[in-house]
């Protein structure tokens, strides 16, 4: 009889073992992506400055037709994204809505439709999102946002 467990044994081990580890983990990070969400949809700046990490990986495909779509990488120039996005569109035609929230340890996607008007040409943008947000000690550390960019870049030309 040989010591050594057989493949299934050791990652049904592993399995049960890591997802009672990670549950605890995973709780913290839902619980600081849905501060970030509320925080988002409240504007409150210094409470999103206080989510991000000091250093940020951010990925969001910069756009130059797009004012508020740029490289980002402190917690002050990821919180003024929302506070931009607010500056250039439309108040009350900005919308995102959420329909999958996906939390794996310490990183989440969410998954959904964004849509808002320009203010300065009236036109309209929509399309699809995927967030990728990745939390550490309590802190966003890496935001990759996936989004309909060519949709949002035409509402932006004049």
């Amino acid at each position: 009889m040989s010591a050594t467990p057989t493949p299934a044994a050791t990652s049904s081990a592993t399995t049960v073992g890591s997802a009672t580890a990670a549950k605890p983990v995973a709780e913290a990070t839902r619980a600081v992506v849905q501060e970030f969400l509320a925080a988002r949809m409240a504007g409150d700046a210094g409470r999103l400055v206080a989510l991000f990490a000091d250093e940020v990986d951010w990925l969001l495909a910069e756009n130059p037709a797009v004012p508020w779509i740029r490289p980002r990488s402190t917690a002050a120039e990821c919180a003024a994204q929302s506070a931009e996005l607010l500056e250039y569109t439309v108040p009350g035609e900005a919308r995102a809505r959420v329909d999958t929230f996906l939390v794996d340890g310490t990183d989440a996607v969410l998954m959904g439709q964004v849509s808002g008007t320009v203010r300065a040409t009236g036109k309209s943008f929509a399309g699809p999102f995927a967030l990728r947000l990745t939390v550490e000690d309590g802190r966003i550390t890496r935001h990759h946002l996936y989004e309909n960019s060519l949709s949002i870049a035409e509402a932006c030309a004049p």
